[in-house]
């Protein structure tokens, strides 16, 4: 098994830990609602220690029940999770354009180096491959 193989079931484990542990440890069965959201914890200790607090704003939306408030919070996290694999797959394709442009130069380099070493090395001196009875010098466009 590879290091990433090792590393990627370590963290699947320790999510799955990190989900069942709370409930199978029994934590917040002293309360009401054991699980709910920051929000109303907050508004509670509020209310518990300042009876008379108000308010600085109100919100914006009040959805009608508790099932759509969820999956209005559920449509906020699938479409924060595609905007990241949207970057991450973006900058992945990059990074892998890249290397493959860069491999692409460095065999049309190759190959440019093979040309010049090949027509060096030739009888005529890369000439008009005429099999050595030309001048010696490299052909020119319109000559």
């Amino acid at each position: 098994m590879s290091r990433n193989t090792k590393i990627n079931a370590l963290l699947l484990l320790v999510v799955a830990a990190l989900a069942v542990l709370p409930l199978a440890l029994g934590l917040g069965d002293h309360k009401e609602e054991p699980f709910t959201g920051s929000d109303g914890e907050a508004e509670t200790a509020i209310t518990e220690l300042h009876p008379d607090y108000e308010p600085w704003f109100s919100p914006l939306y009040e959805p009608p029940s508790g099932e759509i408030e969820s999956g209005l919070f559920s449509l906020q996290a699938a479409l924060g999770a595609g905007v990241l694999a949207y970057y991450f797959g973006l900058r992945r394709g990059r990074r892998q354009g890249a290397a493959l442009a860069k491999a692409a130069e460095g065999k049309a380099a190759g190959a440019k180096t093979a040309e010049v070493a090949e027509a060096k090395a030739s009888p005529d001196g890369g000439g008009t491959g005429s099999g050595g009875t030309g001048s010696g010098t490299v052909d020119e466009p319109g000559a």
